[in-house]
């Protein structure tokens, strides 16, 4: 059994998100066969692509209410799904992927934020720090000692510009 309630405690429905995010990081895929528009299977979901699992969805009528967020998470980019092959193909891109490269150790040590940075420069430093790996947005605020506004707003621009691309897990990489 894996909880992070304690022994003896009664499920409720408040307690599956926390539950399903234990299971998600434990799995190296979701698969979400039918779910309603407002679904517990859609926070699932929502959890593996944050913590970069695979994600699968079933296709259903687009009559069927039981099948709205299927459909739904397809057209966000869940692999659609109707086979076992499929998700076998799908771990198997997955397993393929390269690494992600190591990240350095956090310093807590506390650190002055630079004053309101021009756009050019601010950008020039957020791309030095960018590659063909996903770097995280909280690593750059770190590394480019700006604020996490300044950094967010730039990141907007060079992805509209489509120099970056968004990942799982509040990660970015440039687009090469």
């Amino acid at each position: 059994m894996v909880s992070d309630q304690a022994i003896g405690t009664q499920p409720t429905a408040r307690h599956f998100p926390a539950h399903n995010r234990i299971i998600s990081g434990l799995s190296a895929g979701v698969l979400v066969v039918e779910a309603a528009l407002k679904s517990g299977s859609v926070i699932t979901a929502r959890l593996a692509l944050e913590q970069g699992r695979e994600v699968f969805a079933g296709p259903g009528s687009p009559r069927d209410p039981s099948c709205g967020r299927t459909n739904d998470l397809i057209r966000q980019g869940a692999a659609l799904t109707e086979t076992a092959e499929d998700i076998l193909e799908g771990l198997e891109r997955q397993m393929l992927r390269p690494p992600p490269a190591p990240r350095r150790p956090i310093s807590f040590e506390p650190v002055e934020l630079k004053p309101e940075i021009d756009p050019v420069s601010g950008r020039d430093e957020i791309v030095k720090f960018l590659g063909a790996s996903p770097t995280g947005v909280d690593e750059l605020v770190r590394e480019c000692h700006m604020s996490a506004a300044s950094v967010k707003s730039i990141l907007l621009e060079l992805e509209l510009s489509g120099r970056i691309e968004r990942n799982s897990g509040n990660r970015v990489s440039l687009i090469l």
